[in-house]
């Protein structure tokens, strides 16, 4: 404890705000625990970038931890360019502070001789992504916490190729920001190099997001969508994609088309969760809509809810929409003809069934950690191949490659042109999903996440992940494991024979058990939030449609069976 109070006090100097100083000392007076959570560590990147509570401390996004971080990246810009102009463009969500903090990372980066492209006002990350391209940037930083609780917010960073940063740039980068004290930041900023721009990039990335994303269905006049924002910022953008694709049966939802940091009308901002789309289903469900399609703070995430066989609305998760996504562009690439380098891709813990059906297609099938800067990176890396599209269980989709990261606004209207030509053809966007179970097997999957905040959830975390390895799973649901794969070490071990494998993809803190049926469970810690996640996959063979009920029921029986086999339930 007297560490965190000494590294604390150094926060008393006058080069913190007069209010930060007042704020860390009530805190070293008369909260403890409080302090020790704000000062314990140092705010770290993760998958997502760096994402956080916001407030006074190290362990906080504020000022000086952003400040810190962009001077890092300031330094490590210009001496990796130092025969260029260097650009970046700074976007930012809905989220409280997000526009003071961008304007505080543009400030650090035009002290540093940076020119900046700052928009004027919130937009998407997908937006973000598209325009580093667009204008030429070096990078580009969004200021966003995606879904996580109003308190949050974060910082993510992109790099020349639109995609967020990868090795070996972000260890050294992070190298560079960890070298410095917090007294190295240069917030004197030149104005002249902060541009604010709007319009112009969002027509071009709207006319990219329609040219990527429709495919002209049938049917447009007769299907009625319901989209809500949740309060964040993709009101700037799908309305008007949508309109521009044709679509004029979109009704938005007004109590939530607003943006909003607190989140008022929801618990969470977040699609994966059925309560955010509680509104637009019920809208839905009065008007008699074909579809709902809600988006995450940011418009990196969708959810979709659907008609399902007895006309009720189904949200379909993100494993289900990636798979009738990918089978739709996949189906169109045939109908142009195939190259011979095309490929999909999608994440380690996200469904096998993405690799069954780019098999059927004899196309080639990438798998990375979670996160889509492991997508992004493929493209970059692979620059030869022609990426059709991929996503994540975590309601995260990409078509095509002209933005390179997860992008809830070409993917809403890919979602709406699948379900218009489906209805179109006398099917439904769920029908069409029973048929791909029925082509390719039928998979279906479940994610336990368990939350344990601060300094103690996270022992527990590390502890939980630790007992998962060291005390390994012999079958689950009476199938044996076959297959470990640790990606901590990068090799698989084939328990039953003993071969090993190694693990061409980074290192990371995930354990997979495969059993000889094709089930598999994995556990991962979250890059973004305090939780632990465990991810199970079922599969069989569905014979026909009709049996479509029956066999689910099956495969729910066998996820509950499971669930309590692993103390998840």
């Amino acid at each position: 404890m007297d560490n965190i109070i000494t590294i604390a006090k150094t926060w008393l100097t006058d080069f913190f705000d007069a209010d930060v100083r007042s704020q860390v000392q009530h805190l070293i007076d008369n909260d403890t625990e409080e302090l020790k959570d704000r000062f314990y560590k140092n705010m770290e990147f993760g998958t997502g970038g760096m994402r956080g509570m916001m407030g006074v401390g190290t362990n906080r996004i504020n000022k000086y931890t952003l400040g810190k971080s962009t001077q890092g990246l300031s330094n490590y810009l210009n001496a990796s360019y130092k025969d260029e102009d260097i650009k970046v463009v700074i976007a930012f969500d809905c989220r409280h502070n997000s526009d003071t903090l961008a304007r505080t990372v543009a400030e650090v980066f035009s002290a540093n001789g940076i020119k900046v492209f700052l928009f004027s006002e919130l937009r998407t990350t997908p937006e973000l992504s598209f325009a580093v391209r667009h204008l030429d940037c070096h990078a580009g930083i969004v200021l966003t916490a995606s879904h996580n609780p109003p308190e949050y917010n974060g910082y993510k960073v992109y790099w020349t190729d639109g995609g967020q940063i990868v090795p070996p740039q972000d260890g050294e980068i992070i190298s560079e920001i960890n070298g410095l004290n917090f007294e190295d930041i240069n917030f004197n900023g030149d104005d002249s190099l902060i541009e604010l721009i709007d319009k112009e990039v969002d027509e071009s990335f709207m006319e990219a997001s329609v040219a990527n994303g429709n495919f002209n269905a049938a049917g447009k006049d007769d299907f009625k969508i319901v989209f809500t924002s949740l309060h964040g910022t993709s009101i700037t953008a799908i309305p008007e994609v949508l309109k521009r694709a044709g679509y004029k049966n979109v009704t938005i939802i007004e109590e939530q088309a607003k943006p909003d940091g607190n989140f008022p009308t929801v618990k969470s901002p977040n699609p994966e969760e059925p309560e955010a789309l509680s509104m637009a289903i019920a809208k839905a469900e009065e008007i008699g809509a074909d579809m709902v399609v809600g988006t995450d703070p940011d418009s990196d995430r969708l959810g979709i809810a659907v008609r399902n066989l007895e006309g009720i609305m189904e949200i379909v998760n993100g494993n289900q929409a990636m798979i009738l996504m990918t089978k739709f562009l996949l189906e169109k690439q045939k109908q142009k003809g195939f190259k011979g380098n095309e490929f999909v891709a999608t994440t380690i813990v996200s469904t096998p069934m993405m690799e069954a059906m780019a098999k059927a297609y004899g196309v080639e099938f990438k798998t990375a950690l979670t996160g889509f800067k492991w997508i992004g990176k493929m493209i970059k890396d692979f620059p030869q191949s022609n990426f059709l599209g991929g996503g994540e269980e975590s309601f995260g989709y990409m078509v095509g490659d002209f933005v390179r990261d997860k992008d809830a606004v070409t993917a809403t209207l890919l979602a709406c042109e699948i379900a218009t030509q489906a209805k179109a053809n006398g099917s439904s966007f769920y029908k069409d999903l029973i048929y791909c179970y029925v082509d390719y097997g039928y998979y279906k999957e479940h994610l336990v996440s368990l939350t344990k905040k601060g300094i103690s959830g996270a022992e527990e975390i590390k502890q939980m992940l630790i007992d998962f390895k060291e005390n390994p799973v012999k079958s689950v649901a009476g199938s044996k494991v076959k297959w470990i794969e640790d990606y901590n070490t990068s090799i698989a071990t084939n328990v039953i024979t003993g071969e090993e494998k190694a693990i061409d993809i980074p290192k990371s803190n995930v354990l997979i058990y495969e059993t000889e049926d094709g089930t598999r469970v994995a556990a991962r810690p979250s890059g973004t939030e305090p939780k632990v996640k465990f991810y199970i996959s079922t599969n069989t063979v569905l014979d026909k449609a009709e049996n479509f009920k029956k066999v689910t029921n099956e495969l729910n029986d066998k996820i509950e069976r499971i669930l309590s086999e692993l103390n998840l339930g």
